[in-house]
């Protein structure tokens, strides 16, 4: 608990998903020629978070780390001081029904990928889309991660997946592949403070990615991005009170954003048929700033590693069985 002079501690994150994992997801083909929008969503988000001197983790694609044109890129992330974490090697958004061979060889890449472009081994791994299984867990912690980050407590997820499919029509075989996405209605019952994930004699600590406690509707920075395209005011009042919220029930706050939230509507190759790409990406980065300058105003925010190393690693927390996940 945090002394009375100090603020609460609450940690950010940002998973780099580029364009053509999003453009794999919605069944278009051009996403096998890998069109990228790092080189310039990278550069604009290091200057963000120096500017307020936060410190972060970035859920990787394995491939990503592989591409000649993004190591470089990469690297800065590194010099910079934030964390990279594993986010698999495909961002296959069916990734959780892999089996035990494929989760385990798309970790190891990601892992060698990662280290090639000068990183250490990552502890922490986020799952595509929010999904996991009883395999992943069960290969994390073989593969001794300290943390996954992949659940997502909300009710609004198959209404996110009614959304996504109604706009995304021609999905075809596809289709198949997104019957999952953003998860059930019972993954808004799942704990939303951090806890450890049991098999058998072993465990691994699970942070949640934060959602309104009580409603349980999307509180990161993402949606709250998208809902600024509509009204900045009602994002800065949704957030604001979201944080009291978090505040009042003693929840730790993790929240995320993606590489798309960088990119904006001058850009481009501007992926119009994502959320969030009303405004121009100037309009974006200055609308985040102030709603980061609010979250850090709030609480002391680090990345994922060393909230696990510093403020759970001597905690006692609720323990779920793996097998809940069924």
């Amino acid at each position: 608990m945090a002394a009375a002079n100090e603020k609460s501690a609450a940690t950010l994150s940002l998973d780099l998903d580029d364009l053509w994992a999003y453009l794999r997801t919605r069944g278009d083909r051009r996403w096998q020629d890998y069109p990228s929008y790092l080189d310039r969503a990278v550069p604009r988000m290091l200057r963000l978070f120096k500017s307020l001197n936060l410190t972060i983790t970035v859920f990787v694609v394995g491939r990503d780390a592989e591409i000649p044109r993004n190591q470089d890129l990469l690297s800065t992330i590194l010099n910079a001081g934030h964390e990279l974490a594993s986010h698999s090697y495909e961002h296959s958004v069916d990734f959780h029904r892999a089996t035990a061979e494929t989760v385990n060889d798309e970790l190891e890449r990601t892992e060698s990928a990662i280290q090639v472009i000068g990183g250490p081994r990552p502890i922490g791994f986020r799952g595509p889309s929010f999904r996991l299984s009883e395999t992943i867990i069960e290969t994390l912690i073989q593969r001794e991660y300290r943390y996954d980050a992949s659940t997502f407590p909300t009710f609004a997820g198959p209404l996110a997946r009614a959304y996504y499919r109604a706009k995304n029509p021609t999905l075809g075989p596809d289709r198949e592949r997104v019957r999952d996405l953003f998860g059930s209605f019972r993954d808004g019952r799942r704990p939303l403070k951090p806890y450890r994930w049991s098999v058998g004699d072993t465990s691994i600590c699970e942070l949640p990615v934060t959602t309104f406690p009580l409603f349980r509707m999307p509180i990161h920075l993402t949606y709250i991005n998208f809902l600024a395209d509509h009204s900045p005011l009602l994002a800065r009042v949704y957030f604001r009170s979201a944080l009291a919220c978090c505040r009042m029930f003693g929840t730790t706050p993790s929240l995320l954003l993606h590489a798309a939230d960088f990119i904006g509507s001058n850009d481009d190759d501007c992926p119009q048929f994502l959320p969030g790409m009303k405004r121009s990406s100037e309009e974006k980065i200055a609308f985040l700033h102030n709603i980061l300058l609010c979250y850090a105003g709030n609480f002391g925010v680090t990345a994922l590693g060393s909230f696990v190393e510093n403020e759970v690693s001597n905690t006692e927390l609720k323990v779920l069985s793996v097998s809940s996940l069924h």
